[in-house]
């Protein structure tokens, strides 16, 4: 399962930017974009970074995953088209096989929220029964 050497290297890159930044205690959360064809299974990655997380500063963080949708570009006509799953990469208004990958493939760290030194933890509401 390669979502696990993903989630390390997530949490690898989110650890050495919190020992860059100094007072980081804790990691609330860390955002994702993932290309709808980079071949990742999200749940998969979600069960995976959290088991990773244990007993590091991400400890408990929670992983959001915003999914980048395949778009491609066809060359002789200039189209631009969400290519879907599976991907097709015929141009749909010309039928051109000279297509190119816009997005979809992406996979990277958009952003991190963590706690610091200079900043209280924050505080939940609390739940008020209904009656």
């Amino acid at each position: 399962m390669h979502e696990m050497s993903i989630a390390l290297a997530v949490i690898g890159q989110v650890e050495e930017a919190a020992e860059r930044a100094g007072d980081v205690t804790a990691v609330r959360s860390v955002r994702l974009e993932v290309g709808e064809l980079a071949g990742v299974v999200a749940d998969s990655l979600s069960f995976c970074f959290e088991l990773a997380c244990a007993g590091t500063v991400l400890e408990g963080a929670e992983l959001v995953t915003d999914t980048v949708p395949g778009r491609a570009h066809c060359a002789p006509c200039a189209h631009e088209w969400l290519v879907g799953m599976p991907p097709s990469l015929t141009c749909p208004r010309c039928g051109g096989t000279t297509s190119s990958l816009r997005s979809g493939r992406e996979l990277r760290v958009t952003s991190v929220r963590w706690d610091d030194g200079t900043a209280p933890a924050p505080t939940r509401e609390p739940i008020v029964e209904e009656r």
